[in-house]
């Protein structure tokens, strides 16, 4: 035999076990395939792509695969909006129920002009690295550390820091919960998008100690508390809550809060924006 046969007999060799394998990968794939599930996919089509868990799931590819099985609700996107949800309800053949539309708040408003730094801080510039040394550069352990992490993570540039503290441009927030998560201090959350009060303070310190921490911290004084006609405040842990849904709007605890720091949520001010 010569070199070139031995080499033509090897190469057929290879090329036969290659071909061998192709078939053998190609008859597993078909055989161990998993059936795609093609409403979930159509629901996947209409979602906006965020990824961003605000709904409750890993992700949109989640959450389609929860509404294709029964085992969500269609209004959950917060990003995609009414709209969103209209579409979802009819892939799956199902009524829309309107949506209460949401939007991250920063419950602190101490900026620079209301509160002061206890120490000044060197380090990463990241409130959840400011946060591990000491308690924070900020001299309220509760209020915004105002570094920015909300700011850098948020996907529709609806949240800066101003003066110190983080505020939420509700004409941009899409309601998707990152910043919510990434605060260190917990202090951004949702509300709905109503005419309603809000406390703009999450210091749980007694009244004493706030007052020299802060201008215009709760000192759980309970006033509003005791002037709410829908009894939609109470003082817990020395702070004023909230209860958006039984709040009528009447303002009365924002006329009567001593260190101004209920606000009203108008959504006027939004189509003045």
């Amino acid at each position: 035999m010569t070199m070139i046969q031995a080499i033509l007999i090897a190469a057929g060799v290879v090329a036969g076990i290659g071909l061998l394998i192709g078939l053998i990968l190609s008859i597993a794939s078909i055989v161990m395939a998993v059936p795609k599930d093609e409403r979930a996919e159509a629901v996947l089509e209409v979602l906006p792509g965020a990824n961003c868990g605000a709904c409750g799931y890993s992700g949109c590819s989640g959450y389609a695969e929860a509404l294709s099985k029964g085992e969500a609700q269609v209004g959950l996107c917060t990003v995609g909006g009414e709209a969103c949800a209209k579409d979802i309800a009819a892939v799956l053949g199902v009524e829309a129920k309107a949506m209460e539309r949401q939007t991250a708040v920063v419950r602190c408003k101490g900026s620079l002009e209301n509160t002061s730094y206890k120490a000044e801080y060197m380090g990463l510039e990241s409130c959840l690295s400011a946060s591990k040394i000491g308690g924070g550069l900020t001299a309220c352990s509760y209020g915004c550390i105002g570094l920015g992490d909300c700011e850098r993570v948020c996907p529709y540039d609806a949240i800066h820091v101003c003066d110190g503290v983080a505020v939420v441009n509700s004409d941009n927030c899409k309601a998707c919960a990152i910043c919510v998560k990434t605060c260190p201090r917990a202090i951004i959350s949702l509300m709905p998008v109503k005419d309603a009060a809000v406390n703009l303070c999450s210091n749980k310190d007694k009244g004493g100690v706030t007052r020299k921490l802060c201008k215009v911290g709760c000192i759980g004084c309970k006033i509003c508390e005791k002037n709410c006609p829908s009894k939609a405040i109470r003082v817990e842990n020395n702070v004023a809550l909230v209860n958006t849904a039984e709040c009528i709007g009447c303002r009365e605890c924002v006329g009567v809060c001593p260190q101004k720091c209920i606000s009203f949520f108008d959504t006027s001010l939004l189509a003045e924006n």
